[in-house]
């Protein structure tokens, strides 16, 4: 029983042994390749700081104007991130430095410094066309010798230099005596300095190459012995179930196992010393390599921790299982009562807050049916006055349809009367009268035609918008009309008439068609003899001045004629008022009165654009037809 005990605690130390070689080559590789990258980074951090140093030992001529210095880096180097935190601890000449990324090199602009690497294939004569009389240092690196302001070369982990003293000058930048001390002055060591770094490059590639080759073979090695540990467990397993004798044999085997163990061993001290090899050749390229060794003697204290404390762990295993299981049913009964309880006090705030709005909103609701009640009586009241009002202009427009009645029939007998008087006496005394009478005779003639003109104007004007008679005209329609109608007048006048799309409105054909007869017959009278009268009648879709929700059409009827004084324009809609004499222009008027007067029956405005001289605009507005 002791042996069977010896020989699983056998299997069980193989077995640790083995998995603790595998950590530790697989440690080895892991710290190679931090090795690696820890190297790459001191170089990025020291080329920042390269160039850092370079833009603080050069003069710049207009250093006191700036207000950043700015850093430009051409291409996708990573350099940009080292050479942001750099600028984020750093000044330089006092003021922050801006990190700039250029993509192409025609994106250059507005830079103190300009950093190029050599593995971007950049053309620096391309660069210069660009840089060429802006006070910007070009720093590159792993260029030909003098083939660019600074020229910097990596030599293990720092750079060395050369400058190019006439590429700076011709940019007006002053080279410090320091910075010209520790440059490389002579093509000759640029070489040598480029050859040695190419041959430590190879060199180092080709130890990393070997101690890859070694670590892979190394590692073949362990999953050979990993296989023949387990293939011996699996003996071991085996041997429990065999007789007596076969436990013989298990013993011989127990002791071939053991000899196995020594040539683990014996194995496992020769990968320690071909480790140990391994780190001293790898000392130059690697400083890294140190904390490995540090790391084996964790790893070894680890072992024998490891080795105390697996009984320890193994007995509180199950007291931990259990406890864990006790504390996972407090959490989740802890959570559903906090759950609960998070539950019920919401339900509770919202019940709180809805009470509160209810009670607000029944309270703004009571408010508003008082004021609805007092509006409500303020209606009746308006709507009793209205309707009061309506009563009063229905009387007063039955007189005013008389009083026209009386005008157009009684007032025009008695003008009728001394016409045919005045008729008569031409005729039958005409010839008795000296010139003096006759003059007077047709004088007072032209007066009572003059009276029964203004008889009739005035008729015409009181019924004017009395017509409910509404439909759909077509204003296209209506001015085509009109030219057949004023024919006469046109070809006297030579007038031109240019109408743009004009829209259908709802209205008084009649009323419509007496607007625009107005208006166009005064563009086409109220001209200077040798000037073609020209109107232009256009309209366009509009609101409202005041800011209505109606939609309106906006008509404008524009000549070319005498203009009006600005001091008179508000003289133009009344009634029979006349701006020039009858000798001059023919009229009564009235004619604009009416035009106003037809516009405002139809819930529109009439308005006047004019210069004296230079001619007249007439707007005005008509309501858009409803669709039903």
């Amino acid at each position: 029983m002791k042996k069977v005990c010896y020989s699983l605690t056998f299997g069980k130390a193989i077995r640790f042994k083995s998995v603790l070689i595998l950590c530790c080559f697989c440690f080895i590789s892991v710290s190679n390749i931090y090795g690696q990258d820890l190297n790459e980074n001191v170089l990025r951090s020291q080329r920042a700081i390269f160039i850092f140093n370079f833009a603080q030992q050069i003069g710049w001529p207009n250093i006191d104007q700036l207000s950043t210095f700015t850093i430009g880096v051409l291409g996708t180097d990573p350099i940009i991130i080292d050479l942001g935190s750099m600028a984020q601890r750093r000044k330089i000449f006092a003021k922050p430095v801006e990190v700039l990324r250029f993509q192409n090199v025609k994106d250059i602009k507005n830079v103190q410094l300009l950093y190029v690497n050599q593995k971007y294939s950049y053309d620096l004569s391309a660069i210069f066309k660009i840089i060429s009389e802006k006070n910007t240092l070009l720093v590159t690196e792993n260029y030909n010798y003098n083939s660019s302001m600074i020229n910097m070369i990596g030599v293990g982990n720092s750079f060395e230099y050369e400058i190019n003293t006439q590429r700076i000058e011709n940019e007006n930048l002053i080279i410090a005596p320091s910075l010209k001390k520790y440059a490389i002055s002579s093509i000759n060591k640029w070489k040598k300095l480029y050859e040695s770094t190419q041959f430590s490059l190879e060199k180092t590639e080709e130890d990393i190459k070997q101690k890859e080759t070694i670590i892979q073979n190394k590692e073949k090695q362990i999953e050979g012995i990993t296989h023949e540990v387990k293939d011996r467990d699996n003996v071991i397993q085996l041997l429990f179930d065999k007789t007596e004798l076969q436990r013989k044999k298990y013993n011989e085997k127990v002791q071939i196992a053991i000899e196995l163990e020594q040539k683990i061993q014996e194995q496992a001290s020769i990968i320690q010393d071909q480790q140990k090899a391994i780190v001293n050749k790898g000392e130059d390229i690697l400083k890294s390599n140190n904390t490995i060794t540090e790391q084996q003697k964790i790893l070894s204290n680890l072992e024998n921790e490891i080795k105390e404390k697996e009984s320890f762990l193994s007995q509180r295993l199950a007291e931990i299982n259990t406890q864990k299981k006790f504390i996972w049913l407090l959490i989740i009964l802890v959570v559903i009562f906090l759950l609960g309880a998070f539950i019920i006090f919401k339900g509770y705030l919202i019940q709180k807050n809805l009470r509160r709005q209810i009670e607000t909103k029944n309270i703004e609701v009571k408010k508003q049916a008082k004021k609805l009640i007092e509006k409500n009586k303020e209606l009746r009241k308006k709507n009793y006055q209205i309707n009061e009002q309506s009563k009063t202009l229905e009387s007063q427009n039955n007189d005013l349809e008389q009083f026209a009645y009386i005008a157009s029939h009684d007032l025009q007998e008695p003008l009728n009367t001394i016409s045919s008087f005045i008729g008569l006496l031409v005729t039958e005394y005409g010839d008795r009268f000296d010139d003096v009478a006759k003059n007077s005779l047709e004088y007072i003639n032209d007066a009572s035609i003059r009276m029964k003109k203004l008889i009739n104007s005035l008729l015409e004007y009181s019924r004017l918008g009395r017509s409910k008679d509404h439909c759909i005209v077509s204003c296209s329609t209506l001015i085509d009309e009109l030219r057949a109608d004023l024919k006469s007048a046109i070809e006297r006048t030579k007038a031109k008439i240019n109408v743009h799309e004009l829209p259908e409105v709802n209205g008084s054909e009649i009323e419509l068609r007496l607007l625009f007869q107005n208006l166009i017959s005064n563009a086409m009278k109220f001209t200077k003899p040798e000037v073609i009268p020209e109107i232009f009648i256009s309209c366009q879709e509009n609101k409202e001045k005041n800011g209505a929700s109606t939609n309106f059409w906006e008509f404008s009827v524009r000549d070319n004629g005498i203009g009006i004084p600005e001091k008179q324009k508000h003289k133009i809609f009344d009634l029979f008022q006349r701006l020039h004499s009858r000798e001059e222009y023919k009229g009564t008027g009235i004619g604009l009165a009416h035009c106003k007067k037809i516009v405002e029956s139809h819930g529109g405005n009439l308005w006047i654009d004019s210069v004296e001289h230079k001619g007249s605009t007439f707007y005005f507005t008509i309501p858009m037809k409803k669709e039903v």
